[in-house]
Parts: C-alpha cells; structure tokens; sequence
C-alpha cells in the first residue's frame, strides 16, 4: 500500500508541477498583455524551484478523501492546489528578504533577492499573491475567502509578525502553538478546506479536514524546528538558522526529545482523522510530515 501511494503522490505532484508551468506560460490578462519577461523569470525562479509541494498535495487528497473519484476530483482542486502553492511561494520570497530572515540559499538554489535584485524579489512574490487570487476565483467565492483568511493579517501574515517579535524570547507553549497556528499550520488547515470545498464535503467533513489541516501544520512546524538544528550540524555551523536568530521555537521550548514527541502526537491526530475519511494519500502526508529529512 506504501508503495501504491508513494506512486500516486508523485503522479499528483507531476500535476501540479506542469500546472504551475503552465500557469507561467499563460498568466496575463483577457486581452492577452503578458508580464515583464524579467518578472516571469524571477517568478519561475522561486515557482519552479523543485519542491515538496506538500500545501497543494493535501488540497489534492483532501478532495479525492471526500469525492472517491480521482479524476473528477483532481480536475475540481487543481486551481485551489495550484493558488496555494503560489502563495506559499510569495511567502518563502519574501520570508528570504533582509528585511526578514536574510537567507542568501532556498531550496539549494540562490534565494530570489540574491539571483535578481530586493526590488524584483518582492514585486514577484506580490505578483504570485495577487495571480494566486485571479486563479481560485474558478473555485467560487467560499475558496477565495478561505485562503485569503488563512493568507492574511490574521493567518499567515499575522503568525510572521509574532514569530518575529519573538526572537529573543521564550514564549509558553500556548503562546507558540498560537503562532505557529497561524504562521505555518493556517495554510495547511486552508489546504485541506479547500480540496473539501472544491469536492463539494459537507459541514461535517470540513469541519473534520479543518482539524486534520491544523494538526498536520502543528506537526509540520515542530519537525521543521528538528530539520534546523540537524541542518546546522550537518554545516559544521554549530547551529541552525533558528538559533542564530534566537527564534522561538519548540526546540528551544522543550529540547529534541519532547519536541519530537509533540511533533508525533501532532501527526497522529491528523493520521486519525485522515483515516476517517478512508483516505490512504491523505494520511500517508499526514504521517511524512514527521518523517521528512529536509
């Protein structure tokens, strides 16, 4: 069954890899005026860069959780996998800036505002946000209110706000579940509504995809933490970039060993949930999201 869903996640993010390409090939208005050319060359830059496209995969097996018809619901969520993966990459753009977290490598690749210049870094990562909104609109209104809530001041773009006025500190565990709810854990909760939405689930089955989505992005972020400080040894650095920046982090709040326990707890909470569903793609990106190496 592993290997049967091993092969199915990477078929899906085959998909959304030539939709995000075909998307650069024909984003521009209805009278046809197409973007600068420098413009589309920093927004493939970051698109394109390969990726675990894990946001898009869950709106993809969310949405085959609640239909059971892959191909009717893979065609009904691909605009909303293809919106959030254009988001999260305006937001690793822009995260990279000086201004921000100042990382000069994404993805082992040159970070946007090092290849091109901090002016056309962040009008690419505007341009992504603003087309990601231009291509869920083919989802309906509900879609386009649900990832913008996740997107903005009291989602996403809030969560980075608190995480970086709480460099420095040590915030309680409640106080860093609440940012990383919104920072990392809002666009997976998101994610999962959507691909529920695009299938047209009823209440209770969003209810249930928003509650696996918010685990899985809880669980997500603490391994993310673990990744650090293992990045930072395997550099011969001493510590990760989270360290160096004095982040909050789960970490820093509980040490490897709990950190990493939280983290399983996290993922096993959406793996349950997931189950509910009968949904063997969904709980397998449940399950890997503790399981990753990078």
């Amino acid at each position: 069954m592993d290997a049967a869903v091993d092969v199915l996640l990477e078929r899906w993010r085959g998909f959304i890899d030539d939709a995000l390409a075909r998307h650069l090939d024909t984003v521009g208005d209805r009278d046809g005026v197409r973007p600068p050319a420098r413009l589309l060359d920093a927004m493939a830059h970051s698109l394109l860069a390969p990726g675990k496209r894990v946001r898009p995969l869950v709106v993809l097996a969310a949405a085959t959780a609640v239909l059971k018809d892959e191909t009717r619901a893979l065609e009904r969520a691909m605009p909303a996998a293809l919106a959030i993966e254009l988001v999260h990459t305006y937001s690793l753009i822009h995260d990279d800036l000086p201004a921000l977290d100042d990382d000069e490598l994404r993805r082992g690749r040159p970070t946007l505002h090092v290849a091109f210049d901090e002016a056309t870094a962040i009008l690419a990562g505007d341009a992504l946000l603003t087309d990601a909104f231009a291509v869920l609109a083919a989802a309906g209104a509900s879609a386009v209110h649900e990832l913008a809530q996740a997107a903005g001041s009291a989602g996403m773009v809030g969560g980075q706000l608190d995480d970086v006025a709480a460099e420095g500190t040590t915030p309680s565990i409640e106080a860093l579940a609440r940012i990383h709810a919104k920072k990392t854990g809002r666009l997976f909760e998101a994610g999962a509504v959507l691909g529920g939405l695009c299938a047209g689930g009823n209440g209770d089955e969003l209810v249930r995809l928003r509650a696996l989505g918010r685990h899985l992005g809880l669980a997500f972020q603490i391994a993310d933490d673990l990744l650090d400080v293992t990045a930072g040894a395997a550099a011969d650095k001493g510590t990760g970039r989270d360290a160096r920046h004095d982040k909050a982090t789960w970490v820093k709040l509980l040490g490897d060993e709990a950190a990493r326990a939280r983290a399983h707890a996290e993922a096993d909470a959406a793996v349950a949930l997931a189950r509910g569903f009968d949904a063997a793609a969904l709980a397998a990106l449940c399950r890997r999201s503790v399981a990753r190496t990078r």
